[in-house]
This record gives structure tokens, C-alpha cells and sequence, in this order.
């Protein structure tokens, strides 16, 4: 069946948090000395892609993670625990990472993440993007004029679902007026945004790799589906991100 519409994850897919050195100059490890390359790499991989439980959670740490996509509230105690039980010496630190992580401005979109959704614009295709989280990731694509092709934004704390249920995803599909059949949805988690395939949707995975080293992801994805042509096509030159 014919893609009629898209829908997207939002972390590890369209936009990524990436560290920038300064967040961490004041931060040590638990042995006083500065945090390794690979130490912060684990640390926001925690941050950003939370699918196991890491860390040691007392009762409302655990309730808290359970529910951390679903109430903002939640999703602070836990993630802080996450930080503090991960190496991050003081509340204060913890709470300094954690505002990066609540900023959409901090994130960074993939190379490609522009020109794939203002093709699928100029395809007729509406967009919507789903996300298990909990702030408003809009301002993300309305900083760089990407908001008008978007059409749904389905975000877990606003709907009071999150991904692998079907409800999430069906609100989505309903707000666009699409066919589930006929919807593919691209994330970079099969366990949670193949949760669309439960609803009929189609499902394409990408890799989450840092935003340098995925260029064409995004296009690479639609096209395997036969949503867009082959990167020969004119309109499909891949420009910096604004």
C-alpha cells in the first residue's frame, strides 16, 4: 500500500542531545577526577535514552521511573536519581544536566531532518512526530521554520499514553486523517516505536549514531520505503541544518 502519511520519533531520530563540553567542567567523577570520553557518553545515552532501569530506585524513584514520560513531575525525580546514581556528585549538577536535557533548543537535528520533512511537505504527506517525553519539543522546530510541516505533535505527557501502546500512535494517525495501513512510522527504537506496527502502521528503524556520523538517515529510510524518490532527485540535496 502506498505511504500516505509519516510519522516520527523525536530522540535518536529527528533531533539528538549532544554534550557540549562546558556542561561537564565542573563535574567530577566519584574518584574526583575529570569524567572520560566514555563516561559521558554513557551518561547521556541514560539521559536521553532511558530503556532499562540502570540504577538502584527506592519505591518512589521506581513509581517515579514507571511514569517518568507521563508526568513532568515524575520524570524529574527519576532522571535526577538517574544522574546522582550514575556519578554526578551534587543535587546541584544534577540539576544543571537535567535543564539541558529539558531545553529544546540544547537538542540537534539530524543533517537531513529539514530536507526530509519539507519533502514530504511538498508531497502532500502530513507529518506528524510522537515522542514519549515530557516538555513541549516545539519550540525545537519552530526556532528553524519546520513547524509548518508538521502537522501532529503526540507527545506522551500531554495524551497520557506512551509508545509501544497503540493509543499514542492512534492519536496520531487521527490527527493527520490517515490510514493506519497506509502510515509509516520512523524511529530509532523497535521495541517502542515498533509498537506502531501493532496498529497496522509500517515501521522503519534508524540508527540513533551522534548527528555527524548519520548524514542521511532520515532520507535513506523514506526512500527504502518508497516514500521518496532516489537521492538523484533534484529536490532531495541534503543542506546544513538552520
Amino acid at each position: 500500500m502506498t505511504i500516505s502519511a509519516v510519522l516520527f520519533d523525536f530522540s535518536g531520530t529527528l533531533f539528538r542531545l549532544e554534550e557540549d563540553q562546558s556542561w561537564f567542567d565542573e563535574i567530577t567523577g566519584t574518584d574526583g577526577k575529570a569524567w572520560q570520553v566514555h563516561e559521558k557518553v554513557e551518561l547521556m545515552r541514560r539521559m536521553t535514552a532511558p530503556v532499562e532501569q540502570v540504577v538502584e530506585f527506592d519505591a518512589e524513584q521506581r513509581y517515579a521511573w514507571e511514569n517518568r514520560d507521563l508526568d513532568p513531575r515524575m520524570h524529574r525525580i527519576a532522571m535526577l536519581a538517574v544522574l546522582r546514581g550514575s556519578g554526578v556528585p551534587t543535587t546541584e549538577q544534577a540539576e544543571g544536566l537535567y535543564g539541558r536535557l529539558l531545553d529544546p533548543m540544547q537538542w540537534t537535528p539530524y543533517p537531513d531532518c529539514g530536507a526530509a520533512l519539507k519533502q514530504l511537505a511538498a508531497r502532500g504527506i502530513p507529518v506528524g512526530v510522537v515522542s514519549n517525553i515530557p516538555f513541549d519539543i516545539r519550540p525545537a522546530f519552530a526556532a528553524r521554520g519546520w513547524d509548518e510541516f508538521v502537522a501532529a505533535q503526540v507527545l506522551s505527557f500531554e495524551v497520557g499514553a506512551i509508545k509501544p501502546e497503540p493509543k499514542i500512535f492512534r492519536v496520531a494517525v487521527d490527527r493527520l486523517g490517515a490510514d493506519a495501513a497506509s502510515t509509516l512510522m520512523v524511529g530509532d527504537s523497535a521495541e517502542a516505536d515498533g509498537g506502531a506496527t501493532a496498529l497496522g502502521c509500517r515501521f522503519a528503524l534508524v540508527d540513533p549514531l551522534p548527528t555527524g556520523q548519520r548524514p542521511t538517515g532520515l532520507l535513506d529510510a523514506l526512500r527504502a520505503a518508497g516514500v521518496l524518490a532516489g537521492p538523484d532527485h533534484p529536490d532531495e540535496a541534503v543542506g546544513p541544518a538552520r
